[in-house]
């Protein structure tokens, strides 16, 4: 894995680690109205299991020196303009890497992996009280 990014400073180095641009993608899109959630691999799967919260679920980016490139694995509510969904995910993904880590995002490619129907999500509520 990348070390992340040096920001020279009058102090010393500032690191920025590939996770934390991770994390702050995944946090961008899910705040998109028509994401249902992040499509993650294995390992997202393992950790929601063991009780923890993996925020860079569905994220997998590349960090250069100034710059980054993001691929976002992400699965909509049915019913939702996937398009549109997917323009406002990538909007809001380039905004915030670029405000908080002062990275160029270069790309924002974004992978529909699937559809959450209203009986999926009602089925999961269901399970989550028992």
């Amino acid at each position: 894995m990348n070390e992340g990014r040096n920001l020279p400073s009058e102090l010393g180095a500032i690191r920025i680690a590939d996770e934390v641009v991770s994390i702050i993608a995944g946090l961008a899109a899910t705040e998109v109205d028509g994401v249902a959630s992040m499509s993650g691999g294995i390992a997202g799967g393992i950790a929601e299991a063991l009780g923890r919260k993996n925020f860079s679920k569905g994220v997998k980016v590349e960090v250069g020196e100034e710059e980054t490139s993001v691929d976002l694995f992400l699965i909509v509510r049915y019913g939702s303009r996937i398009p549109d969904v997917a323009w406002e995910v990538q909007e809001n993904v380039k905004k915030a890497i670029e405000n908080m880590t002062g990275l160029k995002v270069i790309k924002v490619n974004v992978h529909v992996q699937g559809v959450n129907f209203p009986q999926q999500a009602k089925e999961k509520e269901e399970e989550t009280v028992r």
